[in-house]
């Protein structure tokens, strides 16, 4: 199988494909167009700021390649984010995959929310074997509100879409490669789709 992992100076690059390699697969980190395309996977991570991540994938054409994909896509963390419409965080557009805005914790919540918290309301092949509210590790401060295409939800300040799918493309809030068990099982499940 071939897995591309979007590079795009994204800060959990490395750890996904650390994760990755611990479940047994092989990844290629790259901004190359034709190997994205080709790869049977993709999986679009996103530890940093929105403005300064889509000036980068503007500057590889990343920003029109990624929405034309056929293959299964995972975003993590600011990758979900980027696939929606439009971000509070530096007033920036997405790639419109999802037709959503992603809007900041209010003041009332301390952020970035930072460690563990349940994922509730497990929908999809991507929580498949999953059971219960399992804890898995966030990082942002910014969500994307419940939408009709949310496959999980968590609770922090609101309740917000802690996962979501539409068609090939996957987006989770939460870091399945800093998740333990169960991030390594929602990896795995998403190779498997």
């Amino acid at each position: 199988m071939k897995i591309a992992i979007i590079d795009y100076g994204a800060g959990n690059v490395q750890s996904v494909l650390f994760a990755l390699k611990r479940l047994g697969y092989a990844a290629t980190i790259t901004t190359d167009p034709g190997l994205i395309r080709s790869a049977d996977k993709v999986i679009f991570p996103g530890v940093g700021e929105a403005s300064t991540a889509m000036t980068r994938l503007k500057a590889t054409k990343l920003d029109r390649v990624i929405p034309a994909l056929q293959q299964p896509v995972l975003g993590i963390c600011l990758g979900m984010q980027l696939l929606c419409r439009y971000t509070e965080e530096g007033n920036t557009n997405g790639l419109g995959i999802f037709d959503t805005d992603v809007v900041r914790f209010s003041n009332r919540a301390k952020v970035p929310q930072i460690g563990w918290n349940t994922v509730a309301n497990c929908k999809s092949d991507l929580f498949r074997g999953i059971t219960g509210e399992p804890y898995l590790y966030f990082v942002h401060s910014y969500y994307v509100p419940l939408i009709p295409e949310c496959i999980a939800t968590t609770g922090y300040d609101t309740t917000f879409s802690s996962a979501i799918q539409k068609e090939n493309f996957y987006g989770v809030q939460f870091h399945p490669e800093k998740s333990g068990e169960v991030g390594a099982q929602v990896l795995t499940n998403f190779l498997n789709v």
